[in-house]
């Protein structure tokens, strides 16, 4: 014998299990939106191409005299910017905010071994960057202490700003002071 249903039957209580599940997939993409935001934007740093972008302006809290803040973003590794001591800070302001896709930090006086080694080295750098909107983005860099360049990738939206503190010394004693040979900033093509 066939059982008899109304017409009807389910669908309010079927209509009712898919309204919830459009609404929890609203309200999942909703909360993970940043994240999703986050994902992409560093995906796009991988695989695209990056171009180095130079600062307008560089100023430093303190500089050896006859080694300025601007040696540090002049293109060669032969010439540096002193810093008296940890603390010391470099910042550099860009024409117009862009995506900061990497930093590349030559450390020391020089790519050179023999000229490397004649000056301090700062093993950490804390690097703060102003997005456009005033937020502030911090990352403590850890620098190897050898010669030659070390990149760092940062994937920071919007940035104006990059300032640059040096701290934890290798070499600083006598009348040596802190070196720190080139600053180089990418952005994304």
């Amino acid at each position: 014998m066939r059982r008899r249903t109304r017409a009807g039957s389910g669908r309010t209580t079927r209509f009712l299990v898919i309204l919830a599940v459009v609404l929890a997939l609203c309200a999942g993409g909703f909360l993970l939106l940043p994240a999703g935001r986050n994902l992409i934007e560093d995906t796009r740093d991988k695989l695209g191409k990056s171009k180095p972008v130079t600062p307008v302006r560089v100023e430093a809290s303190a500089e050896v005299p006859g080694r300025p803040a601007g040696n540090a973003t002049d293109g060669l590794s032969n010439r540096y910017w002193g810093a008296p001591g940890p603390g010391a800070s470099v910042t550099c302001t860009f024409a117009k905010p862009f995506r900061l896709v990497a930093v590349i930090v030559t450390n020391g006086a020089s790519t050179s071994p023999e000229d490397y080694a004649r000056e301090g080295r700062a093993l950490r750098i804390d690097l703060e960057v102003t997005a456009s909107d005033g937020r502030k983005s911090v990352r403590k860099l850890t620098l190897i202490d050898k010669p030659g360049p070390q990149t760092f990738p940062t994937g920071i939206s919007d940035a104006i700003t990059v300032r640059l503190t040096l701290d934890a010394p290798a070499g600083l004693d006598g009348d040596r002071h802190l070196a720190l040979a080139e600053l180089e900033f990418f952005q994304r093509s």
